[in-house]
């Protein structure tokens, strides 16, 4: 069973923090996977958010940029505010470092031109970030960099406008917000990316020492040292950006220009959207009741054990009690105690990179193959159903094509989601009965001996 709330169906719990939930969910509508963070009205307003929140919120609707996370919609129903945002599903930029310590030169400079690309659209459309790090950089399944979490944000029309707000990560902030004199946003922005490029290169901090005090005394003046490997040319364009003078630190128009910079570099080509309305914002923040969502609980079609046994080929009596012949089977059925959205998402992972157009509705799936096999496009249908509280069957049938190339597929799906396949339910079922002959049993002493196997409880 899951949660819908307008068109979105929900799904596991993909992030928490102090003030919000990410959860996994899907367009009903398109099939499309999206992410929604989820904040509770209440904890919001008792902390005085509201304003900052509504400030991330129109300030990230601002930003159509291939390198920067997208939001699609606001709601808000009576106790919470919905967030409706772009699935990134490769973890932050920070997790991969962790995990390498220092990467490539070239990697390090692909993410690091990816990223000035995000921060030069920011910056056109009067929004400064001021919270640029690596735990705040995401990471789709193909390596492209998105910048999140623009909580810190601010807008304003003038580029050079002195800021006056303190804020950000201790060890990326520019020197002139320690100073708090006021600061322009685009300069110190740029400081952090070069923190960033710094980090991704050498796998440790520019800055860095045990008190806040100590560290700000360093960032003041950059005192850093490039590691040996760095390359002449890294070095010195690091030098020009971890300038601690904002007036001749370079500008992303100069550093476009770097050679180093420009190794490999591919200028973001993407469409320009028009101006989205900000309505949905302007209701999930008023007090009146008009457009708010509720949450709904949904959950597959139910399938009691008579249904689960006679469904197919693979379930019925006979094939529990009788020797099968040697015929290729065109569908196959399996269980999985994964929620019922996760294997929809699951499977549509499984079969994207094979080369399968996706189509979702509820929990049916249509999947096309887009290349010719032996017998034509591979295509096939999948449902899952709810046979125990915990536990889901998933069918998949071969709707076109050839059958093994079908098999094949299929395998894929059990490796991806861990699970059991029919035939090798059947044969515990054998186990637990093996007096049985065909109807022998009544069926409401079959009925709890199957959920029973099946939610892995002892008999």
């Amino acid at each position: 069973m899951s949660l819908k709330v307008g068109k979105y169906e929900l799904g596991k719990t993909i992030g928490e923090g102090s003030f919000a939930k990410v959860k996994f969910a899907r367009d009903v509508n398109n099939g499309n996977n999206v992410a929604i963070k989820i904040l509770d009205r209440k904890h919001v307003l008792r902390h005085n958010m509201m304003e900052q929140l509504q400030r991330e919120i129109s300030t990230m609707r601002l930003i159509n940029h291939p390198n920067v996370t997208k939001i699609f919609e606001v709601m808000a129903s009576k106790t919470k505010i919905y967030i409706v945002l772009e699935l990134v599903d490769g973890g932050e930029l920070f997790d991969k470092i962790a995990a390498k310590g220092k990467l490539e030169e070239d990697e390090a400079r692909n993410y690091f031109q990816q990223l000035i690309n995000a921060v030069d659209y920011c910056h056109s459309r009067g929004v400064y970030h001021r919270d640029l790090k690596p735990e705040n950089l995401l990471l789709d399944s193909n390596s492209v960099l998105k910048v999140s979490d623009f909580g810190l944000s601010t807008y304003t029309q003038k580029e050079d406008e002195l800021l006056r707000t303190a804020c950000g990560t201790p060890n990326y902030v520019a020197p002139e917000v320690i100073h708090n004199k006021g600061y322009v946003g685009s300069t110190s922005d740029i400081w952090s990316c070069g923190v960033i490029l710094f980090v991704l290169m050498a796998g440790f901090m520019p800055f860095d020492a045990p008190t806040h005090m100590a560290l700000f005394k360093k960032i003041i003046k950059a005192e850093f040292t490039c590691p040996s490997w760095f390359p002449p040319q890294a070095k010195t364009l690091l030098k020009r950006i971890l300038d601690p003078n904002p007036q001749t630190r370079i500008k992303i128009p100069e550093l476009l220009k770097d050679e180093w910079f420009k190794k490999g570099y591919k200028p973001t080509s993407f469409t320009e959207e028009e101006d989205l309305s900000m309505d949905d914002v302007a209701f999930a923040f008023n007090e009146s009741d008009k457009n708010l969502v509720t949450e709904r609980k949904v959950k597959p079609v139910y399938m009691n054990a008579f249904e689960l046994i006679s469904r197919s080929q693979s379930f019925n009596l006979d094939s529990l009690f009788e020797m099968q012949t040697d015929e290729v089977k065109q569908e196959t059925c399996f269980t999985s105690q994964c929620p019922a959205i996760e294997i929809m998402h699951k499977i549509e992972e499984a079969a994207k990179p094979l080369g399968f157009n996706v189509q979702i509705q509820n929990y049916k799936m249509k999947l096309q193959g887009d290349q010719n096999g032996r017998k034509g496009h591979l295509s096939m249908a999948t449902e899952v159903f709810e046979v125990a509280p915990s536990v889901h069957m998933v069918e998949l049938r071969k709707t076109g094509g050839d059958t093994l190339e079908f098999h094949k597929a299929c395998e894929s799906s059990y490796s991806l989601l861990q699970i059991q396949n029919s035939s090798q339910i059947q044969l515990i079922i054998l186990g637990f009965l093996p007096k049985l002959k065909p109807f022998s049993c009544p069926f409401s002493q079959l009925e709890p001996i199957l959920l029973v196997l099946l939610t892995n409880e002892r008999y």
